[in-house]
């Protein structure tokens, strides 16, 4: 048999100049698997789905696709012959086993001596009998295409795109709307709806007010940026566009952030955008937030807001605490990857919720991440052996540091159109206790003691952008110690919780941090408190202020009681500044 195959496989000449149109043989090689796969539809009209040692000769794979293509033409002659005499016997016929052979780009036949992984390149092509078939290697493909549950109008409209071998940046899009029923028509029973396709050719849709009522349907074409496309596919909204809430808090800080800052300038946004896990508790509704309408407490109503907020900074580097990690994954990666945004998450394993640091991709490259969890840390990291070694004086206190889950984010970053120059940004949440000072003093001195391994010793003089929630005011110890460079040990922060919590350690830094926006007001403004907790510190040395982006007025977060509101995301407020090197 073996030898009737490949005497087969001989037989064809090298290829035309003019081939006739094609069918497609898809072959999926990746080096992470030992296997390739070949997909395509053989002439007798049976699709094969082939899996194949990627160091396998060429000449067995094409052996099997003529035995499997005798075997079909077989089958679908005897099936020929009972229609012809029903009722008739019929004999098998002969399996004739046709030619195959593969040829390069150039018209040249592949050998079939030559492995799999080699020989399946893109752009060749298969004979299988008179049957032609272009080979497309890794051809490029979705793997997930989404829209947000809830679409506001006025709001962008960011799709969850993933795919393989493209990149969202290169797909096509193609918008459609709902065609709104006419005056007293009625869709015929069983009918789909009518779309109507929208100008909108870009990923993120932003429908209008007169779309409200109305579904939205999006088709993808994923490419990747070498003109080559993959097979479309179409996604439905499962609910109708809605009203949105008009006028939000952050439309007015928008006007100043309308550009993306110029060559030599890095605008920088930190902002507790108020996890879901915390938002959505019977404790959050009837107690911290019970002025806020239930719905713009609910997740998908305030990622709306979020994302238009977020986008309309137009920023560089961006600092989130509390993301849930369905958030970051679903909804804002994706959406600020429309925006020219590259995503980084660190979790905190106990609470389900984390940090994300966000950069602009062609402003800058990421080096690479040195992310902690606080606790860990300060157990098992040499660097830090000299602060563990006086609290192990203090067990009680000890214990309670080592139970926080809260972590560091640090990224270094190279910038694109210099690489000289690098920055090293820490994003954090500090523990929240308000008679946690002394939890916090400790956790800041360990993100101090691992940003000073980075950015002074992996990374000699670079300068530092730590951003995050505090929760600190600035008559903090904690506050004090980021500015000043010490904290004495005799310190009032050393006992905020007691003298049976008290811990004297004197601690010290080597940078010389600047809080880049002042000391707002307050950061944080619910029922029972407002007070500045965030804080965006830059390192003075390196880095100075261009402007800092105004916060809201008082009656503009007063609208309607409180944070958070209809109108705004999150009971914390961004903070924006623009930067640049001195």
């Amino acid at each position: 048999m073996w030898r009737r195959l490949r005497s087969a496989l001989g037989r064809l000449r090298a290829p035309p100049a003019a081939l006739p149109a094609m069918e497609r043989a898809v072959v999926r090689c990746v080096p992470s698997e030992p296997k390739l796969t070949l997909r395509l539809v053989l002439p007798d009209g049976s699709a094969r789905h082939m899996q194949r040692d990627k160091a396998e000769p060429l000449g067995r794979v094409l052996a099997r696709i003529a035995a499997n293509t005798a075997k079909g033409n077989a089958k679908a002659a005897k099936k020929s012959k009972k229609a012809r005499a029903a009722g008739a016997p019929a004999e098998e016929a002969p399996a004739e086993v046709p030619a195959v052979r593969l040829f390069s780009r150039d018209g040249e036949a592949v050998a079939e001596e030559v492995p799999n992984a080699a020989a399946w390149q893109d752009g060749s092509v298969l004979h299988i009998g008179e049957a032609r078939y272009r080979v497309e290697r890794n051809r490029p493909a979705l793997t997930e295409l989404r829209l947000p549950r809830s679409l506001l109008a006025g709001f962008p409209v960011c799709p969850k795109v993933s795919a393989e071998f493209a990149a969202p940046q290169h797909c096509l899009f193609r918008w459609y709307r709902e065609q709104r029923p006419s005056a007293g028509g009625e869709a015929a029973a069983g009918d789909g709806p009518d779309w109507v396709e929208t100008a909108v050719a870009e990923r993120v849709f932003i429908p209008s007010n007169a779309l409200v009522g109305l579904r939205l349907k999006l088709q993808c074409t994923p490419g990747d940026g070498a003109q080559r496309y993959g097979p479309p596919r179409e996604v439905e909204s499962s609910g109708p566009v809605e009203a949105g809430p008009g006028a939000c808090i952050f439309d007015s800080r928008h006007v100043y952030t309308r550009k993306v800052c110029g060559e030599g300038s890095v605008r920088a946004v930190t902002y507790n955008i108020l996890a879901d896990i915390y938002a959505q508790t019977e404790f959050s509704r009837t107690v911290l937030y019970p002025y806020c309408a239930p719905y713009a407490l609910e997740l998908d109503y305030r990622q709306n807001l979020l994302k238009k907020e977020l986008a309309g900074y137009s920023a560089d580097l961006i600092c989130l605490q509390e993301v849930d990690k369905s958030v970051f994954v679903d909804s804002l990666a994706p959406a600020l990857d429309a925006f020219g945004l590259e995503g980084l998450f660190k979790i905190k394993e106990k609470q389900h919720e984390g940090l994300a640091t966000f950069y602009r991709r062609d402003k800058f490259s990421l080096l690479s991440q040195h992310d902690i969890a606080f606790n860990e840390a300060l157990l098992s990291d040499p660097v830090h052996k000299e602060l563990r070694d006086q609290l192990a004086k203090y067990p009680l206190v000890q214990e309670k540091v080592l139970q926080r889950s809260s972590v560091l984010q640090v990224s270094v970053l190279q910038s694109t159109s210099d690489p000289s120059r690098k920055i090293c940004v820490a994003n954090t949440h500090l523990y929240w206790h308000p008679k946690g000072g002394h939890i916090r003093l400790i956790q800041i001195a360990v993100a101090f003691s691992h940003i000073k391994h980075v950015a002074c010793d992996l990374y000699p003089s670079i300068p530092v952008i730590f951003c995050g929630d505090f929760n600190s005011t600035p008559s903090s110890g904690t506050y004090s110690f980021i500015n000043s460079g010490s904290i004495a040990e005799d310190h009032e922060d050393w006992v905020s919780n007691g003298e049976e919590e008290k811990c004297n350690m004197p601690l010290s830094h080597p940078f010389k941090l600047l809080s880049a926006c002042g000391e707002p007001a307050y950061t944080n403004y619910v029922g029972g408190f407002h007070g500045c907790l965030d804080y965006i510190f830059i390192d003075r040395n390196y880095l100075e202020v261009e402007q800092v982006i105004p916060l809201p007025s008082h009656e503009e977060v007063t609208t309607h009681q409180a944070l958070p509101s209809v109108s705004h995301p999150s009971d914390h407020i961004a903070l924006i500044c623009d930067l640049k090197w001195k």
